[in-house]
């Protein structure tokens, strides 16, 4: 984790990413990349060559002063950060800049979303999860001492899921942190727990993970159970596959990565499905 992406508006949900970002980028010795999307009316926003117009650089003034009182924090200390101004709808400025900077790691705030606005409209950090291609952290709550001992990482131990596994593993061992591998039973999926065994074993059978513990939960939904989970065994994180699905498709299925990121009161990582 050598590049950090922390997106802000500047907001204290968007503080509470960085102060984390610092303590991940202060124990692994890396950068910080700063990016603000600018919130111009879509008029502007449609213009070609916007950033010369008037009212693009009020926008962008108001982001530079934004961005100097930012950087006097003393949390920061000696951490290189980098930062930059975008002019794009979020997640788009958030993909160019993961590809442009060889980002490692997405750190962003976001307070969930609930009801229409979830069903609708959806925050700007479930759209990023669902479009990014490298992990995502997102953040709640401030935390004085992000110190994960323990992180449930649930998924459905599908071939598919074999490429997000490894990127959780790396993450696990990267914060030290002791991985419980979790696969939830629902009512509409059933397995016996020799079956729903035999499953996790073969999946993990030529991993090199070690500091891990596998679990079988039964729940009415997924979503439930990796709460419920998570919960019983005090985690401090949650982490799951997604597949990025957009469009109808999305709006029809849903995805399990997206409901976590708005409603779980913990931070939740989620792993892009190659």
């Amino acid at each position: 984790m050598k590049r950090i992406l922390v997106p802000t508006d500047f907001s204290s949900q968007a503080e509470n990413a960085l102060k984390v970002a610092v303590e991940i980028a202060t124990k692994h010795n890396s950068e910080i990349y700063l990016l603000h999307s600018l919130d111009m009316p879509s008029q502007i926003r449609g213009v070609q060559n916007n950033a010369s117009m008037p009212e693009s650089l009020y926008f962008i003034k108001l982001a530079e002063k934004s961005f100097e009182a930012l950087l006097k924090k003393d949390y920061l200390g000696p951490i290189e950060i980098h930062e930059a101004i975008g002019h794009d709808q979020i997640y788009s400025d958030i993909n160019r800049t993961v590809e442009e900077k060889d980002i490692d790691l997405i750190v962003m705030g976001s307070h969930g979303a609930n009801g229409f606005k979830e069903l609708f409209i959806g925050s700007n950090t479930e759209k990023v999860v669902r479009t990014a291609n490298i992990p995502v952290l997102v953040i709640k709550n401030e935390h004085t001492d992000f110190n994960i001992k323990d992180f449930v990482f649930a998924t459905d131990f599908g071939e598919e899921s074999r490429w997000s596994f490894t990127q959780a593993q790396k993450f696990a061992k990267a914060m030290d942190a002791k991985m419980h591998l979790l696969y939830v039973n629902t009512p509409a999926g059933f397995k016996t727990t020799e079956q729903a065994n035999k499953l996790m074993q073969d999946f993990i059978k030529d991993s090199k993970q070690e500091n891990h513990t596998i679990n079988i939960h039964n729940a009415y939904s997924v979503e439930d159970g990796i709460l419920q989970f998570a919960k019983m065994k005090g985690a401090k994180l949650i982490g799951t596959s997604t597949h990025g699905r957009r469009g109808l498709s999305h709006f029809f299925n849903g995805s399990i990565s997206e409901d976590l990121v708005n409603h779980a009161n913990m931070p939740v990582i989620t792993f892009r499905i190659q």
